[in-house]
């Protein structure tokens, strides 16, 4: 019994933790406001190093349509720039010497679409995930059945891990459905 509660234990731990990665996916997806979190991606050449640039300076959001990057080199300011560019995610940084300025663009109707399909593409690979977690713990269970576990305890457990299934895909629907809403909002 203790082998068959940490499979279900296991299977909901990973679950949960796949819904975070989902979370933080979605994160890095642009939505009308300026959030240090559209910088997330951008990777800076740091002497040599491809370092993450949320290690290389301090972001912030100080209006809604404005990123504010302050180095904390200030000798790092033209490789943090470069970095912000190469990364093509469609913003123009402006370097006054001391802080790098990011003006956030209005999204229009069609690039909003595009990246509510784009949200829609990352939920379907993190069910995708979800089912695959599922099948693992599923087969877990049945290797259980060749031991002592009768095969009603295995099938209820097959049964508990599909209804966490269902509850990890119906969460990912509310999540998607809230980024949606955050994207197509003017």
């Amino acid at each position: 019994m203790e082998e068959l509660e940490l499979i279900l234990e296991t299977s909901e731990e990973r679950m949960a933790k796949t819904i975070e990665a989902l979370k933080e996916s979605l994160r890095s997806i642009r939505t009308g406001r300026a959030t240090p979190g559209l910088l997330d991606g951008v990777l800076v050449s740091y002497y040599g190093t491809p370092t993450p640039i949320n290690q290389v300076a301090n972001i912030s959001a100080p209006e809604a349509s404005l990123l504010l990057v302050q180095p904390y080199d200030k000798g790092s300011i033209k490789d943090i720039e470069k970095g912000i560019i190469a990364a093509d995610i469609g913003l123009n940084p402006n370097n006054d010497g001391d802080v790098i300025r990011i003006p956030i663009p209005q999204l229009t109707e069609d690039r909003r679409k595009e990246l509510v399909k784009q949200a829609k593409k990352i939920a379907e690979e993190f069910k995708v995930q979800i089912r695959n977690l599922r099948r693992d713990g599923n087969d877990d269970l049945k290797k259980l059945e060749k031991g002592s576990v009768s095969e009603d305890v295995i099938i209820s457990g097959i049964d508990q891990i599909q209804k966490k299934t269902y509850e990890m895909i119906k969460e990912i629907d509310v999540i998607l459905t809230n980024k949606e809403a955050s994207i197509m909002e003017i």
